[in-house]
């Protein structure tokens, strides 16, 4: 019997942890192969590769990002191999599991909830005696009826093999992401969250996880995201992980889900001390800040305590934050949300997630969405379309707000000016990214793509529009932004230059006579000319760079020349230096 579990993940560089945990829980009785596609692959390709493959048993694994096209290939497949047999689990169809046995006739089976010993157990059956009314946790059919078994007990974490020593995923571990969970469950009761179904948390042994970690980071992986849904729950467990991790790291980046305001100030202190910068990311969901949304949801929060940690963590300049926040929760209203947002902007992560809620499947808060006067998608991913306070229209409006924030905010290409637009040009920072981004609407900018100068002059364009006070100031903060933003230096540029050429040489050539006319470290960089006008690009700037670059304020009462450096082998980020205009430097 051959036996294939495969799934579509979201991007090529993802991995599923859920297809290894069957693998290696049934391995010792059946061969079981994965493999794995993206939601981006064309239907008709998955579905010629799987037929080659010709398994007898095929699993799938679900979710909400993926079950509308997994459906698509379940369909063709069956058309053409018939006799295969279909087996679905996962998050999206561990609920209402007659909902979808009854939507996808061509599926025979679906393992519901915790699956490695219900699809041993199915394994079992299918090649012996076939009797699926022993097999707890499953759903299968009998003639025309579906019949929903019992669930299973939790399994002890220990029973299951590890799902990380496969010799065929060696190969693509430094440029894949490694998914790694030291535990199950989740203490909170958050309606949103599927998390919040199952009952207290299961840990896996530490030397087996310590085991296990190192012999990934022994095998090359680089970046490893750990999906514990509150990693930091377990102070002593915790601790002990993050010791050994920054003992062993070895250049490797870990992710980590973290509940901010239980966070202990001993460990805060321990890391802010010890943790190699870089080596640590934490991603934080705070969702909301109004107290009456977290209360009807059941989100137990301290924002005070929250933003503590946030900032404790941010001034260690070690360890880079990801915020993530909900829009569309039970009482907050656009002016609500407006608020959340600026609230947690105002903590200053290095990135900030704006998501919008979706009623999963077995939540709380699908079954309680005719409370609020929720509209949905009807199918995945389920997403909100309006309620009673917070009509389509200011969800659209805040779409918007995600389209800019991504652009401009998350993926950092002009950090300096969009922090000084936000302190001197808009009332907030959600103002900012919502009169932009309903002027990139505006325009029609959505329907097409961009390139990186496309994003500076549109910002220009919306910024003249708006008369915004002071253009010189901001158009030397985007200069210098477009500067820092490449490694090598940029073939073409989005203004035209202050300097004529011969101005230019001219001081170039003064740099590599004198320079320690130049700010900083300059001098030590020890370049010539030729090298120079290779490697560094200037520019005048209307204000005082290092001024600046030290307390963030604007001295315009003289204008500076700004020097670029961007390293040969671009191994290091570019450097910028600035010196003071030399009415000598002229040709």
């Amino acid at each position: 019997m051959k036996v294939l579990v495969t799934t579509l993940n979201a991007k090529f560089i993802h991995t599923s942890l859920a297809l290894r945990y069957l693998k290696a829980f049934c391995e010792k009785d059946f061969d079981v192969e994965i493999t794995e596609y993206t939601i981006k692959d064309p239907v008709m390709n998955v579905v010629s590769d799987l037929y080659q493959k010709a398994p007898d048993v095929l699993g799938f694994s679900c979710y909400i990002w993926n079950i509308e096209e997994t459906i698509h290939i379940i369909k063709m497949i069956k058309k053409i191999r018939p006799e295969i047999l279909i087996v679905l689990g996962g998050p999206e169809v561990s609920y209402d599991t007659d909902y979808w046995m009854e939507r996808i006739p061509e599926v025979d089976f679906i393992v519901m909830g915790e699956g490695e010993e219900t699809f041993h157990q199915l394994l079992t059956e299918i090649s012996t005696t076939r009797k699926y009314h022993f097999v707890y946790g499953l759903a299968y059919r009998k003639g025309e009826e579906v019949v929903l078994m019992p669930g299973r007990p939790k399994l002890k974490l220990d029973d299951i093999p590890s799902p990380h020593r496969f010799k065929e995923d060696l190969p693509s571990l430094a440029n894949r992401v490694v998914y790694f969970e030291t535990s199950r469950g989740c203490p909170f009761s958050c309606q949103f969250c599927l998390s919040s179904i199952e009952v207290g948390v299961r840990y896996f042994d530490m030397e087996r996880t310590k085991s296990d970690l190192l012999y990934l980071i022994d095998s090359g992986a680089k970046l490893i995201k750990f999906v514990d849904r509150t990693f930091n729950i377990k102070r002593d467990y915790a601790m002990e992980i993050f010791e050994f991790l920054i003992a062993n790291h070895r250049g490797v980046v870990f992710q980590f889900e973290i509940t901010a305001d239980i966070m202990r100030p001993e460990v805060l202190d321990y890391l802010a001390e010890n943790a190699p910068p870089g080596t640590f990311r934490f991603e934080i969901g705070v969702q909301s800040t109004n107290d009456t949304t977290n209360e009807l949801v059941q989100r137990r929060q301290n924002f005070m305590k929250l933003s503590r940690t946030v900032s404790k963590v941010k001034n260690s300049f070690k360890i880079d934050q990801h915020l993530d926040l909900i829009a569309g929760l039970p009482e907050e209203d656009y002016q609500s949300f407006r608020k959340t947002f600026n609230d947690v902007f105002e903590l200053g992560p290095e990135e900030l997630q704006l998501g919008f809620l979706k009623m999963l499947r077995g939540t709380g808060m699908r079954k309680d969405a005719h409370k609020y006067g929720y509209v949905y998608m009807d199918h995945a991913p389920y997403e909100i379309l309006g309620n009673d306070i917070l009509p389509f229209t200011d969800l659209i409006r805040i779409k918007r707000v995600e389209d800019v924030l991504e652009k401009y905010w998350n993926a950092h290409r002009m950090d300096h000016t969009v922090k000084y637009l936000i302190a001197h040009e808009f009332a907030s920072a959600f103002d900012f990214f919502q009169e932009f981004g309903d002027f990139w609407e505006g325009r029609g900018w959505q329907k097409i793509g961009h390139q990186l100068e496309d994003l500076f002059t549109r910002l220009r364009e919306f910024l003249l529009q708006r008369e915004a006070k002071n253009m010189p100031v901001i158009e030397g903060l985007m200069k210098l932004d477009y500067f820092l933003g490449h490694k090598y230096k940029p073939r073409k540029i989005w203004w035209d230059f202050t300097l004529e050429k011969s101005e230019q040489n001219a001081y170039l050539k003064l740099l590599a006579e004198q320079p320690e006319l130049a700010s900083g470290d300059f001098h030590l960089l020890r370049i010539n000319e030729k090298d120079l006008h290779k490697h560094a690009m200037l520019e005048v700037l209307p204000f005082a760079l290092q001024t600046y670059l030290q307390t963030g304020e604007i001295d315009s009462s003289s204008q500076e020349l700004l020097i670029v450096h961007f390293p040969p082998d671009a191994q290091l980020p570019a450097s910028c230096y600035s010196m003071p205009l030399h009415q000598t430097a002229t040709v």
